[in-house]
Formats: C-alpha cells, structure tokens, sequence
C-alpha cells in the first residue's frame, strides 16, 4: 500500500510499536525544526502571535499560560510581554514531580525565574492559578489536531485534571505536521491548532 501511497502508514496497534516510533518522529522533528534559522523561527514566532491576537480576541482581564522556548520551539515571550501590557495576565507551566500534573504559576516578564527540570526556566513563587486559555508548543501535530508532545505526559495529564475546559492551542510550525501521531485513549486533542500558515 505505500508504494500507492506514499502518505500510508502501517497501523500500529501495540503500545510499545507506537512508543518507539513516536520517541524515532520525535527525534526527526526536532532535528527539522531545529534546521530552520534563527531568524526564519523568529519571523515564524511573529506571525504565530499575530494569529494567536486574531484567535482569541479580546485578551484583557483574561489569564493565558504559554511555556519558555525550548530546542527551536517558536518563541512568544514577546507576544507574553503584549498581553501583560494590554490587560491580559500570563502563567507558566511547572513540573512539580514526575507522572503528576503540571501547575501554572502566574509569570509577567521581570518576575523572578528558577531553573526547573531540564533546565527550563519557570517562576521562583506564586500561587497556582488556573488559566483559561493554555497555549502548548507541540513536537507534531496530525489533522484530527492529536499533539504528539515530549512524552513526559503532563499536558494530557494537566487538562484531564483541570476543574474546566480551558481553551487549548497548539502552536508549531507547518514543518511538524504529520499524518497521525497513533492517538491512544489517554491523548487529548488541541481545540485549535496555530502555525505561521494560520488562517483564521
């Protein structure tokens, strides 16, 4: 069948084939974004904040998690600092422990950071706070909007835990769309998905 098309892939249905083969398109989409100039990710980020502006709209009084840029993801710490200047209220996602939700704390550009795993930075203090809309950066996205992320498994565990639905995007670049991520019962879809080709 794949040489008929080209775009066709073995089903995989054992959870340990559909490990390995997302930790090998992890590996291959990183590499990809990583590829792209810093400049040409730059001007990517830029238009995916423009259209994150035209998504969600109005953005004042309204509490957004986003996450610091990390191996070539698109960066919007300047997009986070407009959003503090127009009314809107930031957070960051910390790990608190291995296979437990993440938390959000709330971050405006200018609090105190702390490394946290892997070296990421996050806010020093803060409450938790809960956000309303929570914007993830994705290793792979496939057309029914299925995030194939780090493999950590906090995110699907952080919205399955939340007390309500928060409006979840994904962003990336056009590059890391793929065919399927093999969605298992634990994935949670992206409400939207936003790259520098968005459209709304």
């Amino acid at each position: 069948m794949h040489e008929l098309d080209p775009e066709f892939r073995t089903p995989l249905s054992d959870w340990t084939d559909v490990k390995r083969w997302r930790k090998a398109e992890r590996e291959r989409l990183i590499a990809a974004r990583l590829a792209v100039s810093a400049d040409a990710r730059a001007a990517m980020s830029q238009r995916i904040g423009e259209s994150l502006d035209t998504l969600i709209g109005d953005i004042a009084g309204r509490m957004v998690s986003l996450y610091w840029p990390f191996r070539g993801e698109p960066d919007l710490r300047p997009w986070m600092a407009s959003v503090n200047e127009r009314g809107g209220r930031t957070a960051l996602p910390v790990v608190v422990e291995k296979g437990q939700p993440l938390v959000f704390r709330a971050y405006a550009p200018g609090d105190r950071l702390e490394k946290g795993v892997w070296n990421i930075p996050i806010p020093a203090e803060g409450d938790p706070v809960l956000p309303e809309v929570v914007i993830s950066p994705i290793v792979g996205i496939d057309p029914r909007q299925y995030r194939l992320g780090y493999g950590g498994g906090f995110f699907d565990r952080t919205l399955a835990a939340m007390p309500f639905k928060p409006l979840v995007i994904g962003v990336g670049y056009e590059l890391q769309r793929i065919a399927t991520i093999y969605p298992q019962p634990h994935d949670i879809p992206m409400d939207r998905v936003v790259t520098e080709a968005f459209k709304a």
